[in-house]
């Protein structure tokens, strides 16, 4: 009866390691996770891009204001 239970479970490991996938599917995904990461980053660069474009420069809005500021205190 070990012998047969033995048999069966080394059968089934062989099994499950050849159900795996083959070299040429392992390449698809492997080009396929590169892909999705080169659109990822280019994804990113355009969003930093994008928010470098539409940011204010606090210090010349600061300046305004605290100019503002002076004006009217004198008047």
């Amino acid at each position: 009866m070990k012998k047969v239970l033995s048999i069966v479970a080394a059968s089934a490991m062989l099994a499950i390691v050849a159900c795996g996938p083959s070299a040429e599917e392992k390449a698809k995904l492997e080009a396929q996770k590169q892909a999705d990461s080169i659109a990822a980053a280019t994804r990113a660069a355009d969003s930093l891009a994008a928010l470098e474009n539409t940011m204010v420069d606090t210090t010349a809005v600061s300046a305004d204001t605290t100019a503002a500021a002076t004006t009217e205190a004198a008047h």
